[in-house]
């Protein structure tokens, strides 16, 4: 379970500013994956997908950096994928491992 975490200081309003800048990239890189993600499936592209393997590669970076800045944590993440994984191999036909 992903816990409530809240810093014991009162943030600046430069790190407000980084935090809100992680965010909104983020949210632009997961977009970008989408679109990527929704072109792979109209063109049929799904191996060797240069701009598939790009998309994702940003997306991870950006959750590299919101574990640097304290937004997430690996353990939750793990847990986090058991729980998807679970769900997966509940409710789809992928093979998840």
């Amino acid at each position: 379970m992903i816990k409530n975490k809240q810093r014991t200081s009162v943030a600046s309003e430069n790190l407000q500013k980084d935090l809100d800048e992680l965010l909104v990239i983020t949210m632009e890189e997961c977009a970008e994956l989408i679109q990527a993600a929704s072109k792979a499936i109209r063109c049929a592209d799904y191996y060797d997908n240069d701009r598939l393997t790009e998309e994702v590669g940003d997306v991870l970076t950006m959750i590299d950096l919101l574990h640097e800045y304290d937004l997430v944590s690996w353990q939750d993440l793990d847990e986090r994928k058991r729980v998807k994984l679970e769900k997966l191999r509940k409710w789809s036909n992928l093979s998840c491992n």
